[in-house]
């Protein structure tokens, strides 16, 4: 695959949905897709229209301005070899070489207002000619692929220069509006052949239904301009005055918009806040997830409070403080109908962990949270750590040292969550390093509401050192009493004691045993996109995240690196070391700039979930993950020349800036 195939844009509507694709043009997911809207925001993705075939004929001939791979490696037409140029910013904009006089630039980005995607293709030099785009129409789930079938209705609704196709019943309208002729040429187009799937030991061929084409009449004073909706509906509320008047007010709408934000992480951090019924959420990452308890709770003290989008923070823990159950918070709505799913141990106290975080941001700002959300919240934050100490599902309860047990077979409860068919491969059952580190900052924060549960914060803190520092080895077990066994250790080095020290609010480990493991973890574990997930001596220690399903699920929390994770290690690296001045720039230098690099390797502007071990810690998994950039985005904060948190713009000024 190449560079530019690597390289990945995204547009989301925030509603959940989004349009993706490739710097290349070509389409190497199943998941790329010009519409690709949420049905049920953020869940009910159905990728609408996956691609478009792009022609311009003039007295040059006829040249190709798209490319498409179809199996079994044939890249056809030729477009991707005139691309001169591309950039993501604003919006993912294509330069392409027609004639040494004529260039056309090709811009795309989505309009968060009607979650339409808009097209224009601009002539670059004294040429008339005749551009025809040729839409590639799917209608599927987005995890799912099409093939050839009687079943697609191609006809279409045409009405002035609105031109609607409903391939098959129960999916919404592929709506369009453009300044060009429709004319009617029905096609299927077989063979697409997908590479990342195929790297990923997926099914990686798909058909797509092709209607017609619309073709317009272009020069420099006149671009072909080609909007493209979700619903029957979509566009009709624009002015009468056609599709140019409508094209410049979408471009003026969202350039504002963009503009508005203080940087281009700040506007990243935008893609993940999206619709859940009148409130808000966070995606977890793109293209493939929703939204994820134990991830929002991460990403949002980044991607909200140091962004200064409170409101926003607000609703999405006022929301979720509705699901409380016995002492539980969700950690997926699955996407589609089934029930919220309770099986997380970390999820719910990391929730405790993003409230106290959020009240502390919005003091002396009165106006941000109500008597009446402090009383939900705080609600909610002791239901959680009474509803932990007393036992609630899957083993979960303060043991009699003041820790937190958690586990039983078949369960996967942390974060290092995978599994093969019934197998988890880290179960770790028991009491896990930084479940201890969070539930001891959820005690103290409980105890600031009702000292009652001072008691049991300080006797955890005590059990904690007791347990888990390894003085011989100079780290923190990962596991103590291990499948519930007392006194049993899995001291395997791993990144998650790195939260003893550094991400939350009380440090839980202090004194020369913290410097100890953060240079342990430093030397065995760091990575210049994140930390690994296991230490690279271990001997199941997994260097590449490849394969099919089953073989990268064994290796995704064997090695395998984690980007959002340089947060809690930058923290816990200045904790140890003084955050003075030098010790701020020396971490900028040395962990942030790594990951700004990134930013232009996989997800353009974003971090990706995962990378391999081993050099050259190639990218894997979601090119768009939420507490991928959250925590490099609060990381950076750490690392600013003054403490005081830079919030600018909108931001500084309390707006919420979301969909």
């Amino acid at each position: 695959m190449s560079t530019a195939e690597q390289r990945e844009w995204l547009e989301p509507d925030g509603r959940g949905g989004f349009a993706s694709g490739t710097a290349s043009g070509i389409r190497t997911r199943r998941y790329h897709a010009l519409l690709l809207p949420a049905t049920t925001p953020p869940t009910g993705r159905i990728v609408l229209v996956s691609g478009a075939d792009v022609w311009i004929d003039g007295p040059f001939g006829s040249v190709a301005l798209s490319s498409q791979r179809y199996a079994p490696d044939v890249v056809h037409p030729d477009g991707v070899h005139r691309i001169v140029s591309f950039s993501h910013e604003p919006w993912p904009t294509w330069t392409y070489h027609v004639t040494s006089d004529v260039q056309v630039r090709h811009e795309l980005f989505v309009d968060r207002e009607s979650a339409a995607t808009v097209s224009s293709w601009h002539v670059v030099g004294a040429c008339t000619a005749i551009l025809r785009v040729r839409l590639f129409i799917a209608a599927r789930d987005y995890h799912a692929m099409q093939h050839e079938n009687g079943a697609v209705r191609f006809d279409p609704d045409v009405a002035g220069d609105r031109v609607s196709f409903r391939p098959y019943d129960g999916v919404p309208a592929v709506r369009c509006f453009g300044n060009g002729e429709y004319r009617h040429r029905p096609d299927w187009y077989r063979q697409f052949f997908y590479t990342a799937e195929q790297e990923r030991g997926l099914d990686a061929i798909e058909d797509l239904a092709s209607p017609g084409e619309f073709v317009f009449t272009v020069s420099e004073t006149r671009p072909a301009l080609l909007m493209v909706g979700a619903g029957e509906e979509t566009f009709d509320g624009l002015s009468s005055s056609g599709a140019a008047a409508a094209y410049e007010a979408f471009v003026a709408r969202e350039r504002n918009r963009r503009r508005a934000f203080a940087d281009p992480l700040d506007r990243a951090a935008d893609a993940y806040v999206v619709r859940r019924g009148s409130g808000r959420t966070i995606v977890a990452g793109y293209p493939w997830f929703t939204d994820w308890g134990r991830d929002t709770f991460i990403a949002l003290r980044g991607l909200c409070l140091e962004t200064g989008r409170l409101d926003t923070a607000r609703s999405i823990l006022v929301e979720w403080s509705k699901t409380v159950s016995d002492g539980m918070l969700p950690n997926r709505f699955p996407d589609g109908s089934g029930p919220a799913e309770f099986n997380s141990v970390d999820a719910s106290l990391w929730f405790v962990v993003a409230v106290h975080d959020f009240l502390q941001a919005s003091r002396g700002i009165a106006r941000r949270v109500t008597p009446e959300d402090r009383r939900i919240l705080r609600s909610a934050v002791l239901s959680i750590v009474s509803g932990y100490a007393a036992a609630t599902r899957f083993g979960i309860r303060m043991d009699d040292d003041g820790l937190l047990a958690a586990g039983v077979r078949g369960q996967q409860l942390t974060w290092m969550d995978a599994r093969v068919g019934d197998r988890e491969i880290t179960p770790r059952i028991g009491k896990p390093v930084e479940v201890q580190a969070l539930w001891i900052n959820a005690l103290r924060i409980a105890a600031a509401y009702e000292r009652s549960w001072t008691e049991a914060a300080e006797r955890a803190d005590r059990a904690f050192v007791d347990r888990f520092w390894d003085s011989r080895r100079g780290f923190l077990a990962d596991v103590v009493d291990v499948d519930h066994v007392r006194g049993r250790v899995d001291d395997t080095c791993r990144p998650n004691q790195i939260l003893a020290v550094g991400g939350l609010t009380h440090q839980i480990l202090k004194g020369p045993a913290a410097r100890f493991v953060v240079d342990a973890v430093e030397r065995r574990l760091l990575t210049p996109i994140g930390l690994r997930s296991l230490d690279a001596t271990a001997p199941n220690y997994a260097g590449q995240y490849l394969g099919g399903p089953t073989d990268r699920d064994a290796v995704y929390h064997q090695g395998t690196v984690w980007p959002w994770l340089v947060g809690p290690f930058v923290d816990a690296w200045l904790r140890v070391r003084g955050r003075s001045l030098r010790a701020r720039q020396e971490a900028q230098n040395r962990f942030i700039e790594p990951l700004l690099q990134h930013l232009d390797a996989a997800g353009l502007g974003h971090v990706s979930e995962i990378a391999d071990g081993d050099l050259p810690f190639t990218p894997r998994g979601c090119p768009f993950q939420a507490w991928s950039l959250g925590e490099l985005i609060r990381a950076r904060a750490l690392c600013r020349p003054t403490l005081r948190p830079a919030r600018q713009g909108r931001a500084a000024r309390g707006q919420a800036v979301t969909a």
